[in-house]
């Protein structure tokens, strides 16, 4: 009987320390990788970066929305990783302000500063769906087209 006991506790333990995947778990393995390339006239360096904005609603658009988080590249052709991002389907945009002034945290881009937007569309953006456990890729490129007023 006491063998059998320990063999029952023994079972027990191994399976409670078998880690459990929650929801929580899953949208941490989400990972979003922006390839950016900016063919505008400005030089992009370590003070003048091109921002990647992330936001969860395409109403950022219509200046409703705030991004829940941004990174920096420091050259015209470069990318980041966004890992852990919890929201399922994200929104991208970039900045690059000449003067090198926008840290991206300060409020809305400073007039002047070009703009991109991941888009299908023009001037629509586009959702990127994030799947768990995976990196999704994109491409985003911009110029000096689009400029804040």
């Amino acid at each position: 009987m006491t063998k059998l006991f320990c063999a029952a506790l023994t079972a027990v333990a191994l399976i409670a320390a078998v880690p459990r995947a929650s929801a929580q778990d899953k949208a941490a393995g989400n990972s979003l990788k922006v390839n950016v390339h900016y063919t505008g006239s400005g030089t992009v360096d370590d003070k003048h970066k091109v921002l990647v904005f992330l936001f969860d609603s395409p109403e950022f658009i219509h200046g409703q929305g705030m991004p829940f988080t941004n990174q920096g590249i420091s050259s015209k052709d470069g990318s980041v990783t966004f890992p852990n991002v919890t929201q399922s389907t994200v929104y991208v945009s970039t900045v690059y302000d000449p003067s090198g002034n926008y840290d991206g945290q300060s409020g809305p881009p400073p007039a002047g500063a070009s703009l991109g937007l991941y888009a299908k569309t023009a001037g629509e953006p586009a959702p990127v769906t994030l799947e768990a456990g995976k990196t999704v890729a994109i491409d985003l490129s911009f110029d000096d087209s689009y400029k804040m007023q």
